[in-house]
């Protein structure tokens, strides 16, 4: 990095810092650099906080800690309290619902006092003796931080697959573990996909995923055989265009590999290889074609294929075995295109098609009877949820397995019967506690952008809340990616509905709730609809006294770490306080930047700067490029020191400018986890302190001190 100028800086250490008032923030250092394309210069006097190998940058970020650590202190015993009280609710004995594969039964169980998942099956019956596949608990012992990054075991049910990440890069090592003996192999894998792996059926060659240690995309598919150096691994198939993000997983038949090529919202392409046949050639079931993505379920003689081709919603169609490979003249119809329905997932059986529809935002379970033809919905009742396909391996089944969750409704499982219709509750999420779902209240409105669409938003909160304007909310949204904010239950977020808060996930555009249109509605030049949709949303709760500016908060993660930092540009009067967690805020530098992680993987969503017209758009709503010298709410930003998808100098950067040229006396705090990534601390109870870390904020700033 060249550095063109610099000006001398103050920051504090964190021994310092614990020595001075709040009201003497850290200051980053602000050294120029000059930033040049299409014949314009933008100024970045904090890009050097790049460098994590900078000692500079270490103590800043400790200041920033300590910083935001003396500022709450006040919220010390609620931090406490509203930790003690979230881990209460939880049942630290539990055990998952098993599922029954290859002649196993499969779980996963927490111990009390466990901060990770023991993985457990048992053979034939669920009263034959238990065997611990990985101990998660055992495996962490002298860790700061682990991942289980997901296990496949061999078709003799005698050896697994699996990976670890112990820094939070989401860079898995695989291992190989005899469940027989209890043997883990020498061999080692690093940087490997973590859950990408496939056994062929010979029970010795194991298919994986590599990634690339700078972009962090998984770009290889490697052969490695059992009790061999990996240094005689086989590259089966390398990834030439970095724009694409690439799985491997072997088909619910066992018949096939499929390497999966995925440039989200542009192209799909399959390349599937006989399982017996591990040392054959992949072949691509349908090439990848611009505006053409799809997925594929292999049943018996044919394959199911879920396709956007001339179906913007998506279709399904199939296509024999003998006649795939070849071009989509020889597909037939199933389920046609609806322009009012988006058709989001498939799951076939030997006598049943079960459809995942979403309609007016909701995800609604369709059964069709491939027998006599017949087709129905589940019905669930409630005015806001959200209902999924569980993992369901058995293709002969006559019950499906489904999860179904609500504001209200903590997370059950379901197994339903397809040909009687009727369901037999399995398992609900246990809340300790005496929680009672009577006492709370969901509700769907609708509110009006300023283009005249209509946004769906989800709302909670417990009876007897005034809505009269005072009391507190906090809105939520993510809004990217075609992902759908859902409404689910939250034992955590009671420690808020409880104190009186309401609670609002607003269904913007750039999400997919109302369709594929609403996704590319809030994507590349039109994306500036998820931020002005989100503001609408707040305008209408205010509006309608479900709180006031006063009172309302708004919070979001990732690339709804982005749609915060908008907003707070944007509306900074409209908000109390913001809580922006891992947030995508240096838009354009990061873009520009191929060699950042992820990059290249997201230009289709955000637009390529390199193209000046991208690159104008995309400087005109940049969180770190707009901020300005004004006043904004209060801030809480969070970021992990190895975050693998937002790098943690982007929340770092946007802090120190923001800290630099705002205007008021309102708090602007960044919190950063030295020992995470992304997804923050990996202990299921760990985690928590980090969730009453925001909540304490929030409360703090409208008075509720316990």
């Amino acid at each position: 990095m060249k550095i063109l100028a610099f000006t001398p800086f103050i920051y504090l250490t964190a021994l310092s810092m614990s020595l001075a008032q709040p009201q003497q923030p850290p200051r980053a250092a602000k050294k120029t650099k000059e930033l040049n394309i299409h014949g314009q210069t933008r100024i970045d006097n904090y890009y050097w906080l790049n460098d994590r190998e900078n000692p500079e940058v270490i103590d800043y970020l400790n200041a920033e800690n300590a910083y935001t650590k003396q500022t709450l202190a006040a919220t010390n015993g609620l931090q406490t309290k509203l930790f003690d009280e979230m881990k209460a609710r939880i049942k630290e004995q539990d055990e998952s619902l098993p599922y029954k594969e290859n002649g196993y039964y499969y779980y996963a169980r927490f111990v009390k006092g466990g901060e990770y998942p023991i993985y457990c099956r048992k053979k034939g019956t669920l009263k034959a003796a238990e065997e611990v596949l990985f101990d998660g608990n055992e495996m962490a012992k002298g860790l700061s931080y682990h991942d289980l990054g997901g296990y496949e075991v061999s078709d003799n049910n005698q050896i697994a697959a699996f990976g670890e990440d112990t820094v939070s890069r989401r860079m898995y090592t695989l291992r190989f573990k005899n469940l027989k003996t209890g043997q883990v192999y020498p061999e080692e894998i690093p940087n490997t996909e973590g859950g990408s792996y496939a056994w062929a059926s010979d029970n010795k060659t194991l298919f994986y995923v590599l990634r690339n240690p700078k972009t962090l995309l998984g770009y290889q598919v490697w052969r490695h055989e059992l009790n061999t150096e990996p240094t005689r691994d086989v590259l089966i198939y390398e990834e030439k265009d970095n724009q694409y993000y690439m799985g491997l997983y072997r088909t619910k038949s066992k018949k096939y590999i499929a390497i999966v090529s995925d440039h989200n919202g542009v192209a799909t392409e399959y390349q599937l290889l006989n399982a017996q046949n591990p040392t054959g050639t992949f072949r691509s079931f349908c090439k990848r074609e611009r505006g053409h993505e799809y997925q594929l379920q292999h049943f018996n003689d044919r394959f199911y294929v879920r396709t956007n081709w001339q179906a913007s919603n998506y279709r399904l169609m199939e296509v024999s075995e003998d006649q795939a490979f070849a071009d989509r003249a020889a597909w037939k119809e199933v389920i046609a295109h609806r322009p009012n329905v988006f058709l989001e997932g498939m799951e076939v059986f030997k006598n049943h098609l079960v459809l995942s529809e979403r309609k007016e935002g909701l995800l609604q379970i369709r059964v069709i009877n491939f027998v006599d033809k017949s087709d129905h919905y589940i019905n669930f009742g409630e005015p806001t949820y959200t209902a999924s396909v569980s993992y369901n391996p058995d293709f002969n089944a006559k019950l499906l397995r489904f999860g179904y969750t609500s504001f209200t409704t903590p997370n059950t499982v379901f197994d339903y019967n397809m040909d009687t219709r009727t369901k037999k509750l399995k398992k609900q999420q246990q809340v300790l506690g005496g929680f009672d779902a009577a006492q709370y209240t969901s509700e769907r409105v609708y509110a009006t952008a300023r283009d005249g669409v209509q946004v769906p938003i989800s709302i909670v909160y417990k009876k007897g809340t005034k809505l009269d304007g005072t009391a507190p909310l906090l809105q939520y949204s993510y809004g990217s990616y075609g992902y759908s904010s859902d409404a689910t239950f939250s034992s955590n977020r009671l420690s808020l509905l409880n104190r009186g808060f309401v609670y609002a996930v607003c269904h913007i555009r750039g999400g997919q709730e109302m369709g594929r249109s609403w996704y590319e509605d809030g994507k590349m030049f039109k994306k500036k609809n998820t931020f002005t949709d989100f503001i609408d949303c707040a305008e209408f709760l205010v509006a309608k006294k479900y709180t006031s500016s006063a009172k309302l908060f708004a919070m979001g993660g990732s690339a709804g770490g982005l749609l915060m930092g908008a907003v707070a540009n944007l509306r900074p009067d409209l908000y109390r306080g913001i809580v922006a967690a891992v947030p995508f805020v240096d838009v354009v530098t990061t873009m520009l930047d191929e060699t950042i992680p992820l990059t290249t993987g997201e230009f289709e969503e955000w637009g390529n700067p390199k193209n000046k017209d991208s690159y104008e758009y995309m400087l005109s709503y940049s969180p770190y490029d707009q901020v300005a010298a004004k006043a904004y709410p209060n801030l809480l930003v969070t970021t992990g020191l190895n975050d693998s998808q937002v790098q943690y100098w982007e929340p770092a950067k946007w802090v120190a400018k923001l800290r630099d040229l705002k205007t008021d006396a309102n708090q602007l705090l960044l919190h950063t986890n030295m020992d995470a990534g992304h997804g923050g601390a990996s202990g299921r109870f760990t985690a928590l302190k980090e969730v009453a870390l925001e909540y304490a904020f929030m409360m703090n700033l409208v008075g509720l001190k316990e």
